[in-house]
This record gives structure tokens, C-alpha cells and sequence, in this order.
């Protein structure tokens, strides 16, 4: 015996070392379910808006009007870039889905329910919900509906000019906010968390609307949960669209008020609005009132009665779970 130790394997503890670095790298990306509910989230945003400034830059060479900042928001303007960001949003839902290999249906927007009975139910609701809130306005003294202020021929068309344009905003806006977005969130973090992340969202995104503000805001983060709570009630988005457009085609042409800050032309009537704020909304509108809050709270309550708790479906499991 020399006493002599055994040799040492200096590569042992390198490559110790080295396998743990790419273990702690695919962490962050990858969870059991493959890569993790954040990063698809913010793919698909980068997706979408990589679409939508394409589409931007071609409506710019091509000279299209309706893609051209500032002007008057017309029935057409409106469609066109509402149409256009809904297909933006459904394209990138599209191709994500393909690499996820799961249906476009899990989404929250099954193509076979399209325009059926949920939808004109949260058309009714919409339309109702609004009339509501204007209701208690003008009991209060806060609104008055003046005269036509269209000629007859003119009633019809911006009425159905309006109804389309109003359909494409609901079709955009409740997909990008609670289609993909809220179905690969939930998976992370739970439903009603990635619903108050998205609606919070939602709200912030409006106060870039001219005559928009803090009050408003927080009136859309409310609208926002409400619509997120259809869907975890009726399993699609259905319901939320036909609610969305309806609400805001009763706001911005049947009552002819401001429509988060904006207030658009070829409206029905030559109404008015007067006194506090609080009461009418202000340069928000009739969403921005203190009784838009009162509204939604009962609206809450109602359509928990009316709609009970679903029977767990596997197609819409994991988009409704938590």
C-alpha cells in the first residue's frame, strides 16, 4: 500500500453540471403538459399582431381608407378593421392549433353553433341589458331621446350597416379575449384567474378610445368577467358575442349615445344626455354611469338562475376547468 488515492474523474461533476443547465432551461418552457400555457399565450399575440400590421402595411400600399388612421368611424370603417382582426385572431388560433392538434371548437367558438340559439339569446340579453341601463338614466332625468335623426330610407340601412359592423366587433373581440387566449391560460393558472388577467386586458385596451376613462375602463373589466362567466356557464362563446354586439349596437345607434368614448355617425336618434356623470357617463357614455355596475350586479344573479352549471363535457374540459 503507497497510500496513493484513486484517480479523480474531473468530467463527472462537468457533466453533471451541464446535463442539469438544458434541465433547468426546458422548465421554464416546457411543463407537463408540453410547452407551458404563458408561451403559447404570447405566441399567439405575437402571431396576431404580426397578421394584423401585415394586413396594415397591405391596406396602406393598396390605399384602402377604411385601414387609414384618424377619421370618422362609419358602419364600413368599423367592419373592415374589426373583420380583419377577427380574422387575424382566428388564423393565429388556427395554426396553434393545428401544432397543439386540437380542434378549432375548443376555442369557445364551435362553427356548428354559429348564429344559433346562444347567440340570439345573448342578443336578447344585450339589447335588453342596455335598454335597462338607459332606462334608469332617463327616469333620472339623465337622458332624453330627441327626434329621428335619420330619414326613413337611412333608418334601415344604418341599421343593418351597423348590426354587421357590431356582429364583426363581438366576433373579434370575444375570441381574442376568451377564445384562445382564455382556453391555453386556463390550462396554467385556472379559469377564473386567466379570466381576470384577460379582462383587466380588455379594459386597459379600451382606454385608448378617445373620451375613454378610469371609470369606463373598469365598467369594460366588469362586462368582461360577466361575458367570461357565459362562457363557463354555456361552454361557447356564443352567447357573449350575440350579448356584445347587441349591447353595443343598442348604445351606439338604437340609443345613440357614446360607445366607450366614441360617438359614431349615422345613429337613429338626435339624442342628448344631461347631468352628473356618475349618472350619464359622461364623454364615456352610459357605460361609464354608476347604474352600469348597479345593472351588471343583478345581470350577475339573473343569468346564474337562468343558466345553472353544465354537466362537465370533455370537449370544452380543459377550457373550463379551475
Amino acid at each position: 500500500m503507497n497510500g496513493s488515492e484513486p484517480p479523480r474523474n474531473d468530467n463527472a461533476p462537468q457533466s453533471s453540471r451541464s446535463e442539469s443547465r438544458p434541465l433547468f432551461l426546458e422548465s421554464i418552457f416546457l411543463g407537463p403538459q408540453g410547452v407551458r400555457a404563458g408561451w403559447r399565450a404570447a405566441l399567439y399575440v405575437a402571431l396576431f399582431l404580426l397578421f394584423l400590421s401585415t394586413a396594415a402595411m397591405a391596406g396602406g400600399l393598396l390605399h384602402v381608407a377604411a385601414l387609414a388612421p384618424g377619421g370618422a368611424i362609419t358602419p364600413r370603417v368599423l367592419a373592415t378593421q374589426e373583420g380583419l382582426a377577427a380574422i387575424c385572431a382566428i388564423a393565429a388560433a388556427l395554426i396553434l392549433g393545428r401544432l397543439e392538434r386540437r380542434r378549432f371548437g375548443e376555442y369557445g367558438m364551435p362553427l356548428t353553433q354559429a348564429l344559433g340559439k346562444n347567440f340570439w339569446l345573448g342578443a336578447l340579453w344585450g339589447i335588453a341589458t342596455i335598454s335597462a341601463l338607459m332606462s334608469v338614466i332617463r327616469m333620472l332625468g339623465g337622458y332624453s331621446f330627441g327626434t329621428v335623426d335619420l330619414s326613413r330610407a337611412d333608418v334601415a340601412r344604418y341599421a343593418l350597416e351597423w348590426a354587421a359592423a357590431f356582429l364583426l366587433v363581438g366576433l373579434y373581440e370575444e375570441f381574442f379575449f376568451r377564445g384562445y387566449l382564455q382556453f391555453t391560460l386556463t390550462s396554467g393558472m385556472g379559469f377564473w384567474p386567466a379570466a381576470l388577467l384577460l379582462s383587466l386586458a380588455f379594459g386597459a385596451v379600451h382606454l385608448r378610445n378617445p373620451g375613454e376613462g378610469p371609470i369606463g375602463a373598469l365598467s369594460v373589466v366588469v362586462t368582461g368577467m360577466f361575458l367570461a362567466f357565459t362562457l363557463r356557464r354555456t361552454g361557447t362563446l356564443w352567447f357573449a358575442i350575440g350579448f356584445h354586439a347587441a349591447y353595443d349596437f343598442g348604445e351606439t345607434y338604437l340609443y345613440s349615445g357614446p360607445d366607450s368614448g366614441i360617438v359614431m355617425p349615422g345613429h337613429l336618434l338626435a339624442s342628448s344626455f344631461h347631468g352628473p356623470a356618475w349618472l350619464t357617463g359622461g364623454t364615456v357614455g352610459p357605460e361609464g354611469s354608476a347604474f352600469d355596475f348597479v345593472i351588471f350586479a343583478i345581470l350577475f344573479v339573473v343569468f346564474d338562475r337562468a343558466f345553472r352549471k353544465r354537466k362537465a363535457d370533455p370537449s370544452v374540459a380543459t377550457a373550463t376547468s379551475g
